[in-house]
Formats: C-alpha cells, sequence, structure tokens
C-alpha cells in the first residue's frame, strides 16, 4: 500500500533550507497573482499558481491555490492531481468540467465561468497531464495502439500533435 499528501501540520511553518536572512512578514506574503488584475484575455488556456513551488510559506502548509483563464474554445487536457483533491470556483463565463471516480462513472457538468480559481488541499498538489504523459513521453507505439484498440498511424498522429513546437 502506497500513500502521499502533506504531512500533519506540526509546526506554525517550515522554513526552507534555500531561505537566507530573516523570516519576515514578506516571507508571508504571496504578490504573484497580482498579475491577473486588469491584466488582458489570454489566447491560450493560462495557469497562475500559488504552490509551494511559487510561495515557499506553503510548506507544511496543506493547501495551494491556481487561477485558470481559458479563452473560447481552450481545453484543459484531462489531467490528475496525484497528491490532492482539487475544489474549483468558476468567477464568470461558461466552462465544462467532470471528474471520474473509481468505477469510471462520468460526473458532468457545465459551469458559467472563463475564469476559474482551483483550490488543492496540498502544497504540492502536481499534475499529471494525461495526453501528455500517454502520448509525448517516449512510450512504445504499438504498446499504445493496442491499449487503445487502434492503429500506429493513428497513434504517430497523436504524438506528432503534441510534439513541443520548436
Amino acid at each position: 500500500m502506497a500513500s502521499a499528501g502533506d504531512p500533519d501540520i506540526t509546526s506554525d511553518f517550515i522554513t526552507p533550507s534555500n531561505v537566507t536572512g530573516p523570516v519576515d512578514g514578506n516571507f508571508f506574503t504571496f504578490i504573484g497573482m497580482r498579475v491577473l488584475v486588469g491584466a488582458q484575455p489570454t489566447p491560450n488556456l493560462k495557469v497562475t499558481k500559488a504552490s509551494m513551488a511559487e510561495f515557499p510559506a506553503l510548506n507544511g502548509q496543506s493547501v495551494s491555490l491556481a487561477v485558470l483563464q481559458f479563452p473560447a474554445g481552450t481545453t484543459n487536457p484531462p489531467h490528475t492531481h496525484p497528491r490532492s483533491a482539487e475544489l474549483l470556483f468558476l468567477i464568470d463565463g461558461s466552462l465544462q468540467v467532470g471528474f471520474l471516480d473509481t468505477t469510471n462513472k462520468l460526473y458532468s457538468q457545465t459551469l458559467q465561468g472563463v475564469t476559474a480559481v482551483s483550490a488543492f488541499g496540498s502544497a504540492n498538489a502536481g499534475t499529471v497531464s494525461l495526453p501528455i504523459t500517454l502520448f509525448a513521453t517516449g512510450i512504445d507505439n504499438t504498446i499504445l495502439a493496442k491499449a487503445f484498440k487502434t492503429d500506429v498511424a493513428t497513434i504517430q498522429a497523436l504524438k506528432s500533435a503534441l510534439a513541443p513546437k520548436p
């Protein structure tokens, strides 16, 4: 059996080893979301995060946040957060969302909003993008074709569509 998640909170905060100098109010203040105030709409999906990587004061706090901006017609690929559940709040617009349970039952709904805020029960929730994980990581084409009950040419087309653009 394996489990993953943040440790129990046993102290007020954890100072990362790379922090030099005194810990003051600035250590506990995150200004990374200020770029969103009055910003123009983005042409692509944009995610602005406040996780342990961007805000070290979250280390050991079992919480993080992300603001997602979805221009019309964009998609956030199917993904998982291996170390956390996700709570999504829609700010404005319209968004089709859903999740699968462990019996592969889809729960889906259209929300109104194009800007959303995701809260996570982990300071380091992680994200695993399923299309990239499956088609852009070197898994053999024959294995993927068998797994998806398709042919190698289809798998190659999917891989080329997901290849990084120069």
